[in-house]
């Protein structure tokens, strides 16, 4: 299925896939929804049973490159979280920024219904090279499952960092992808048919359909 549904607050959103779980995946800072890399993301979940809606936050919409605030942001998440609202499970996430805004906007429990999980792609868990400046203090209030998909290059969380992160919360999990970069991705000559990102996927998609039938 494609189609386009109305956002209060940003573009209109689009929903790929069948009729499976539902995954509101947000963008991240730099780029929109129909950034290649959110394309090829989208389209490969869809083809493993998922149905993703997609948008883009309001500055995109507007042309302007500076995210808004942290507020705006998590309002128009949660816009076009209540214009998709099913009545299967519907799971919350997003690319980087996309991935925090969605954890913020579950945490103070501004997704109704609630989340059945969250799937995070390279979650920025603090700007790179800065690592006293943690983005993390408000996970431990969501109390639905977590998926991490972290890239072992990552330089907004290493790995170990990603570790402990995952230790101390409740039904968290942590996928590594070794070598990989903040977009999940190797270097071109290592891994030609980005088959890194697609075993990510494969994760993603198994974690979200077994959630979904707890």
């Amino acid at each position: 299925m494609d189609g386009r549904v109305p956002s209060r607050r940003g573009a209109m959103a689009r929903q790929t896939g069948v009729a499976g779980p539902v995954l509101v995946l947000g963008h991240g800072a730099g780029a929109g929804h129909d950034h290649p890399w959110m394309t090829r993301v989208v389209g490969g979940l869809a083809a493993r049973g998922l149905r993703v809606v997609t948008f883009d936050f309001p500055y995109i919409a507007a042309g302007r490159r500076t995210p808004d605030p942290g507020r705006v942001l998590e309002d128009a998440f949660a816009a076009v979280w209540v214009s998709v609202r099913d009545e299967g499970p519907m799971f919350a996430g997003g690319k980087s920024m996309g991935g925090r805004i969605a954890s913020q906007a579950a945490a103070r429990s501004g997704l109704d219904p609630a989340p059945a999980g969250l799937v995070y792609f390279g979650y920025p868990l603090h700007p790179p090279g800065k690592p006293a400046e943690r983005r993390d203090r408000h996970l431990a209030a969501i109390g639905a499952p977590m998926l991490f998909l972290h890239g072992t290059r990552d330089p907004f969380g290493s790995p170990d960092e990603m570790r402990a992160l995952v230790q101390g919360l409740p039904a968290a999990a942590l996928e590594l992808a070794e070598g990989g970069d903040h977009s999940l991705v190797r270097p071109r000559r290592a891994d030609p048919s980005g088959a890194l990102l697609e075993t990510m996927l494969d994760r993603a998609a198994a974690w979200v359909q077994a959630t979904a039938g707890r």
